[in-house]
């Protein structure tokens, strides 16, 4: 770590909790990574905001994919604020959110903001895009799929309207 350069090192910080932790299940480099006191201020449903919930939402993705892995685009550091944007991927094996394991290849695309002090993560606020997962994940009404086809395909049923 560069010790001389905060944002770097808050930058390297992260970037182990996504290689590292992330996408090589390493719990034990979880607990150095993040401080007892961590606050996620979006949590996903049925998560509490602290690092036990954090803790287990990475089990439970570890669990459903448990190749579970992120490209890092890119990250950017504004002092001890760390912003991420990379792509997850991995293959649907365990359940996820009451979903049967589909044996489907997913890859969903996520902006994360880390704050790093005192060589911890402290606090955390992201968008994932959850939709894209689901829909991969087959668990979308045929309506939203056919929607979003249509979207897609750049037509329309305009004559219903």
């Amino acid at each position: 770590m560069n010790e001389n350069n905060p944002s770097e090192a808050a930058k390297a910080i992260v970037r182990r909790n996504t290689e590292e932790v992330q996408g090589g299940g390493d719990f034990a480099l979880f607990d150095e990574l993040f401080a007892d006191d961590f606050i996620d201020h979006t949590p996903q449903p049925g998560r509490t905001a602290d690092k036990a919930g954090a803790r287990r939402l990475y089990q439970v993705l570890r669990e459903a994919f448990p190749d579970f892995h992120a490209v890092i685009h890119w990250q950017s550091a504004d002092g001890s604020l760390v912003t991420t944007y990379k792509t997850y991927h991995g293959t649907h094996k365990g359940e996820f959110f009451g979903i049967a394991p589909t044996g489907k290849q997913i890859s969903f695309e996520t902006v994360d903001a880390m704050r790093v002090r005192d060589g911890k993560i402290t606090e955390h606020w992201g968008v994932a895009n959850l939709f894209s997962l689901m829909q991969q994940l087959g668990a979308l009404p045929a309506a939203v799929q056919a929607l979003d086809l249509q979207q897609q395909c750049g037509t329309s049923d305009t004559s219903r309207r």
